[in-house]
């Protein structure tokens, strides 16, 4: 009996498939029967239930409904005082990963250009000098968040009140498409302080470079176009002393608001299909609030890199194209020869 046991097990064995996990769905491991003589009965090896089981997790997965599986997609909010490098820290993200940058005040000035019933309701407040009400601002940020629904993108500059994360929150529940990170950007007040009269930008791109830890390669002028740099009118203290109160007053409470939101959301109501092992080791995240903290983007982008790179493993990384690398080596090139213009 032990012997035909063995013959059975090596038999079996042969048929061992190891899969890479792209063909798991597309695979189908038909095993033969397997005859195993015990006290005169024969027994039949068959796919039971109890066999399937049995199987790796990942030979056995299921689909859930898209909600589920949509947690692993980038929703993000990135909060953090003027000054306290967002726009820098979001433009390695979408330079590294395939990744959208939605600016609010861009789709603003879109809705206007394209003169859609939106635009020209803002544009009228806008030329009276009124502020834009929350409900308008939020149809002109979920008209473009709701043509994304399996995109990974960052949000910029909305929401900057309660009231209006109550609404964006609302809503992209609604559509199965909750946020799923956000991210504050903690930066002493005298660091920023001491380095605003330092920093410069190129207008076009939003790109910003700083005397003091992040300079362009020439002086004056852009690293990728070789454009000239120029000073924002509100990178003065008196200003940016104002700009940091009105931070402190309205966008401040919005993260205990999405602190609060993570722990009621993050419960999740396992799916009655999966197995127990992929309850165990798939359970989407649900929304995560994470502070960083550091003096300099360059202080604080390994760990914001990390924090992407660990919540969405399935954010893909952008290849350069032929395109894009022809055109920073010209960039380089031009950026060498107007410094050399300018040492000569």
């Amino acid at each position: 009996m032990q012997n035909n046991l063995r013959s059975g097990v090596r038999h079996a064995h042969k048929y061992t498939l190891t899969l890479s996990p792209s063909s798991v769905q597309q695979t189908v491991i038909r095993l033969p029967s397997a005859r195993v003589s015990c006290d005169s009965h024969v027994r039949h090896i068959t796919q039971s239930a109890a066999m399937r089981r049995a199987i790796p997790f990942s030979l056995n997965t299921h689909s859930g409904p898209q909600d589920e599986r949509d947690e692993r997609v980038v929703r993000m909010l990135m909060f953090g005082k003027p000054g306290a490098g967002k726009g820098t820290l979001t433009a390695r993200l979408a330079q590294k990963y395939d990744i959208l940058t939605l600016s609010t005040g861009d789709l603003l000035r879109q809705h206007i250009a394209e003169r859609t019933d939106v635009g020209i309701e803002a544009e009228a407040i806008v030329a009276r000098g009124g502020l834009v009400p929350d409900e308008i601002m939020l149809k002109v940020v979920t008209s473009k968040l709701d043509s994304l629904q399996h995109k990974h993108w960052i949000l910029d500059g909305f929401p900057r009140t309660i009231g209006q994360s109550e609404l964006l929150d609302a809503h992209l529940k609604k559509r199965n498409m909750p946020l799923t990170l956000v991210v504050n950007l903690d930066v002493p007040d005298e660091v920023i302080l001491s380095r605003i009269s330092d920093r410069w930008i190129h207008r076009p791109s939003g790109r910003v470079y700083n005397m003091s830890y992040n300079r362009p390669r020439v002086n004056g002028f852009d690293d990728q176009t070789g454009e000239p740099l120029t000073k924002r009118p509100d990178d003065n203290p008196e200003v940016f002393a104002r700009r940091l109160a009105a931070f402190y007053a309205s966008t401040s409470p919005l993260l205990a608001y999405f602190s609060k939101s993570a722990k009621t959301t993050n419960g999740h109501r396992p799916n009655s299909h999966q197995h127990p092992h992929q309850i165990s080791f798939h359970t989407p995240s649900g929304l995560k609030v994470k502070t960083l903290s550091g003096t300099t983007s360059d202080e604080i982008w390994p760990h914001l890199d990390r924090l992407i790179h660990n919540n969405f493993p399935g954010l893909r990384e952008r290849l350069e194209s032929k395109e894009m690398r022809t055109r920073r080596l010209v960039s380089s090139a031009l950026a060498a020869e107007l410094g050399a213009n300018t040492l000569s």
